[in-house]
């Protein structure tokens, strides 16, 4: 009995150590149960395999190659105020499902191998949250049923529409109504955008002929449409992608960590804003493609591809793509908080400004800080945070460690120390019907070698304001070299430029400039329209040695000058090549 007893305690610590991970060891996730390929619910498994790691401090986390499906029964439930997202009204809720849940970790890379998870319903696919000296990669994440639809017309007339259905997107109709609908969840409200594939450009559009027609199926993925499409000018070949407008998740999301790498991901598709990174520092994106899968699909990101909110260090994004997105691929930027109440000559009451950007600590003790005028962006005091305190999820209560003269109800403050440096190298931005890259801060930006494909907007804002999305502030030192622009911001109308520097300035300030030291140069533009660089309120700003090429991508409009620039100083234009436009012009 004793000798049997002891056999089996041998056996049973055998058992568990293929379970219980030592310091610095390699866990793989089919010790704790996950199938690849089986369609069941592989995110019990991964929670029992990440929970060994954090217990035992496990350097890597090993996933098998193959299919995962994670679905949302099991999903760990957290409260996320997440910037850039949604409303109280559009979303009383902050409580986000999430699947692979990565808490106070340190140190851990999760190895992917070519893994392909699969997500059903609502959820952030993966959270990196309070963590230090992460890696994810070698990921790839798609949804069983994307938020997005999408819809390819056939043949159309002005009463009648014929459309193949993507597979992907799952729809009903009853009584003539046509219905999209998807793993727990309908669709009330319609975000319409059209892609035209013959030439690869995107347009806003609008699902209402569609929605107030009569439906009917020809065939599986067939449907026919009855009603008003007088002048909606659908070509064979067109998709519309239809999305509720409810940003009530985001893709991925990096929250209060230190030192994040991703390498080898790929988002196939993402619900919600994309990959968030909010109040963290230093983070490297290599070889992140978002992008669809090669399966007819044209659409990988809900809204944005990455944002980055209120982050500071290093944000490097290097040999990453960018394909298919109904909002901005890269946006990069800090939250202007206005002054709600002087409480004293110290202590102020804030107030978040945007409908869908709240509830998040926004300044900590020790932080600088740039108080400004909201209408003029003109920055006229720095104080230094002594305390900082959420009273409400929409307002803050911050005391400086000195006092403040001239403050008044409306003004701006931004977080200062919260703003990183930003490179953006050998990337490539396609597919979308919005902004290429948006960019307000401070800090040094480099960017450089990137190509930027018929984006529908600006190929590059630079921005700013304290009075629509409130997203600061300021660029001091921007370089813009060895890109190459091609046929961009062709759904702007006659604000068309491929760059634009345009802060939102209400009512000038004499003297004062908003951007400063901005460099452009040794880039390459193929222009069908005259329009190349817009700039506002900068002092400092070159555009040399570039070259210009005129192609016959679409009709260009009349003919203009090719720079414009509102209340700048210190600015230089030369050595800059042209083909087909005559010369480069500039308006002041």
């Amino acid at each position: 009995m004793i000798q049997r007893s002891m056999l089996s305690a041998v056996l049973t610590a055998c058992a568990l150590s293929a379970q219980a991970a030592s310091p610095g060891d390699t866990v793989r996730a089919a010790d704790f149960g996950t199938r690849p390929g089986t369609y069941e619910d592989a995110l019990p498994a991964i929670q029992r395999a990440i929970a060994a790691c954090k217990e035992k401090n496990a350097a890597v986390l090993v996933l098998e190659p193959g299919r995962y499906d994670i679905w949302p029964e099991h999903a760990a439930e957290r409260e996320y105020f997440i910037s850039n997202t949604s409303s109280e009204t559009e979303c009383p809720s902050k409580v986000k499902k999430t699947g692979l849940l990565f808490e106070r970790m340190e140190n851990f890379t999760l190895e992917g191998n070519g893994a392909l998870l699969v997500f059903h319903g609502k959820m952030i696919t993966w959270v990196v949250d309070d963590c230090r000296n992460i890696t994810v990669k070698g990921i790839r994440v798609d949804f069983e049923r994307p938020s997005m639809s999408e819809l390819t017309i056939a043949a159309a007339s002005d009463s009648v529409v014929d459309a193949a259905i993507h597979p992907d997107s799952r729809y009903d109709i009853r009584d003539g109504n046509f219905q999209w609908y998807g793993e727990g969840w309908g669709m009330k409200h319609f975000h319409a955008i059209r892609v035209h594939t013959a030439d690869s450009t995107y347009w806003y559009d609008n699902w209402a002929p569609f929605d107030r027609s009569k439906a009917a199926r020809t065939g599986p993925l067939s449907v026919r449409f009855r009603g008003n499409f007088r002048n909606r000018k659908f070509v064979p070949g067109d998709v519309i992608t239809v999305r509720d407008p409810i940003r009530d998740h985001v893709g991925a999301f990096i929250n209060r960590s230190e030192n994040v790498r991703l390498h080898d991901v790929r988002m196939h598709y993402m619900h919600g804003l994309g990959i968030v990174a909010q109040f963290s520092e230093d983070l490297t994106y290599d070889s992140v493609f978002v992008v669809p899968r090669d399966n007819g699909r044209h659409i990988a990101a809900f809204a944005d591809c990455m944002h980055f909110s209120g982050c500071r260090g290093q944000i490097k994004i290097e040999d990453c793509r960018f394909n298919g997105a109904h909002d901005d691929p890269v946006n990069v930027h800090g939250t202007h908080l206005m002054v709600q109440e002087v409480l004293g000559p110290r202590k102020l009451r804030l107030r978040f400004g945007h409908a869908q950007t709240y509830g998040m600590e926004a300044f900590f003790a020790g932080d600088s800080t740039a108080l400004l005028d909201a209408a003029s962006l003109k920055i006229y005091a720095c104080p230094v945070v002594q305390h900082a305190k959420l009273v409400s999820e929409r307002e803050m209560e911050v005391e400086f460690t000195k006092d403040v003269t001239g403050v008044k109800k409306g003004d701006a403050l931004e977080n200062v120390s919260w703003t990183p440096a930003l490179t953006v190298r050998n990337c490539r931005f396609e597919g979308t019907n919005t902004r290429g890259l948006l960019v307000t801060t401070r800090r040094k930006v480099l960017i450089e070698n990137n190509v930027f494909f018929r984006t529908g907007m600006h190929a590059i804002l630079i921005a700013d304001d304290a009075s629509g999305w409130y997203e600061s502030g300021p660029v001091t030192d921007v370089t813009i070299r060895g890109n190459t622009f091609q046929e961009c911001a062709y759904n702007s109308g006659s604000h068309n430029y491929t760059i634009a520097i345009e802060p939102e300035v209400k009512k000038p300030a004499p003297g004062n400039f908003v951007h400063r030291n901005i460099r452009i140069y040794d880039n390459t533009f193929l222009q069908y329209d005259y329009p190349l660089l817009f700039a506002r309120s900068t002092d400092g700003l070159s555009f040399t040695n570039n070259r210009i090429y005129r192609t016959g991508f679409r009709p260009s409009g009349e003919a203009r000058a090719n720079i414009r620039l509102e209340d700048c100083i210190h600015v230089k234009v030369e050595r800059n090549m042209e083909k087909g436009f005559g010369k480069i012009e500039v308006s002041k």
